[in-house]
């Protein structure tokens, strides 16, 4: 029946125009990122200081940077450090949030009350400008974005499974494992969260557009990714400088950071759409 069950979803997934789209792009961001080396026409650190800051040319497709480096080979390298960051501070944030969560809504009581208090005061603070205090605190560099990214966003996770895992544990086949004498970390990883997970999968997708924008703030406000390794984020502010010289120096890394965090929306809401009964009806 799960197999069934699996192959009706991916079907329906399949069948969803907008989710698919989202999939296309996603797939060729990512072989873009893995495969960097191959697509990139040049190293994207290589510098020619006789041809700075120039527009398209058959020998630089995207032009040059302030420094003479090939801005396609920058743009094309730059889907890694994006794309890494994002998935793993979604990652990680959803671990955490998922298993606070899960604890807060099946144990209740005092676990509930300090596990919710403390989602409560961390929604109600300003997400962006803590991440960048942690991460000048920390240090810019990739490793302090995930940290800050993680620590300030794992909140929407457990309030969601926190009341799924309510609703959850009131069904009849967790009286049942209950009565067969399962323990508690069995039923809330073996019976609840394999059932609340189209939530957790939903947020998840949608975070992970939230948290490369994120990225991509920090990083032009320079406390991201440091030079020379290439970033969307920190193309998009040096190129602010030179907007009326070589547009395309800011636009392309705009382009593409727009373009992901569609790509990401549009399977969420494919996601969505594909678990809500009334949407799969139609």
């Amino acid at each position: 029946m799960t197999g069934y069950h699996d192959w009706t979803v991916a079907r329906a997934l399949a069948r969803h125009k907008i989710a698919m789209a989202g999939i296309i792009i996603l797939f060729c961001l990512g072989t873009m990122s893995v495969f960097a080396p191959f697509f990139a026409p040049y190293d994207p650190n290589e510098q020619d200081l006789y041809h700075v800051l120039e527009g398209p040319s058959r020998q630089h497709l995207l032009g040059t940077d302030d420094v003479g480096r090939d801005l396609l080979s920058r743009v094309i390298y730059g889907s890694r450090v994006t794309l890494l960051i994002g998935g793993l501070s979604t990652l990680f944030a959803a671990f955490i949030g998922v298993l606070l969560g899960l604890v807060a809504g099946y144990k209740g009581g005092l676990a509930d009350m300090v596990i919710m208090r403390t989602t409560d005061t961390f929604m109600s603070m300003p997400v962006l400008i803590l991440v960048l205090v942690m991460v000048a605190a920390l240090g810019p560099g990739m490793k302090s974005l995930v940290i800050a990214i993680t620590v300030f966003t794992w909140t929407s996770y457990a309030r969601i499974v926190r009341g799924e895992a309510m609703r959850v544990r009131e069904l009849p086949y967790i009286e049942a494992a209950h009565a067969l004498g399962a323990s508690g970390f069995r039923i809330m990883f073996r019976h609840i969260l394999p059932n609340i997970m189209a939530p957790i999968i939903v947020t998840a997708s949608i975070a992970v557009g939230v948290n490369i924008m994120m990225e991509s703030t920090v990083s032009f406000l320079g406390l991201g990714v440091q030079p020379p390794t290439p970033s969307w984020g920190y193309e998009l502010k040096i190129g602010y400088s030179y907007l009326e010289v070589v547009p395309l120096f800011s636009i392309a890394p705009g382009l593409m950071i727009t373009l992901t965090v569609l790509a990401f929306n549009f399977i969420g809401d494919g996601i969505r759409d594909v678990f809500d009964p009334r949407m799969r009806k139609e």
